[in-house]
């Protein structure tokens, strides 16, 4: 490939690690700064805004150029995981917390899972805290990028254990409606797990689930079917 796309803190960085990857020097390229860093990072709060530039080989300008855009396509979907990485070490970072990242590529679907020791404050109750380091992280993420990303933030298998305990818990609530014959009415639950109670149910053919309620304080509701 004759066009390489970079993100890094500074633009020199960012045309270093370029130029490295071509193998060629700095007057063997066309060099396209396409955002300034060094600027204040996402709502001022954390880091600094990444610098990116593309860089063109001049040993076959024309083909490359051809190709610019289809290469720079390619890349984000590998960029988005890396730059989520470092909005989260920025974040980390100024709470005073040590933590390593990895990050994990399914498909088009980027997840960064974060572990560590004594994690529990970015997770807070019931996962808030970890949805709203999410929430930020995919704006964050969406804003360096100039378009639209979604990457799932893990720390210390987290997600998975509440689902499992979701499924659990659904199951027993489940239990409890054939049993009486009446609805059960769950907790107030964020939109994604309130998703796991219903896949959790939605092969269960003797009740049926549904959400009522206006948000924050939107539930579940499990109720037996009519008949059974």
């Amino acid at each position: 490939m004759k066009t390489v796309e970079k993100i890094a803190s500074t633009v020199e960085n960012a045309i270093e690690s370029g130029l490295l990857e071509l193998g060629v020097k700095r007057d063997q390229a066309k060099i396209e700064i396409l955002e300034e860093g060094g600027r204040k990072g996402f709502l001022g709060l954390f880091g600094m805004k990444m610098a990116r530039v593309r860089i063109s080989s001049l040993e076959n300008l024309k083909d490359g150029l051809k190709n610019a855009d289809e290469a720079s396509t390619s890349g984000t979907g590998e960029e988005a995981g890396e730059l989520a990485c470092r909005f989260l070490q920025e974040m980390i970072d100024a709470m005073d917390v040590k933590a390593s990242f990895e990050v994990v590529k399914k498909d088009e679907q980027h997840t960064v899972n974060i572990s560590g020791e004594e994690l529990g404050m970015l997770i807070g109750r019931r996962g808030d805290t970890l949805e709203a380091i999410q929430f930020l992280t995919n704006l964050a993420v969406s804003k360096m990028m100039n378009e639209r990303k979604r990457v799932i933030v893990d720390i210390e298998g987290y997600r998975k254990r509440r689902e499992e305990t979701l499924a659990r818990l659904a199951n027993k609530l489940a239990d409890k409606a054939r049993k009486t014959g009446s609805r059960v009415v769950l907790e107030p639950m964020s939109p994604q797990e309130r998703r796991m109670i219903h896949v959790a149910l939605q092969d269960d053919s003797t009740v049926v689930t549904y959400s009522e309620g206006q948000e924050p304080n939107r539930r579940v509701v499990i109720s037996p079917k009519r008949g059974m």
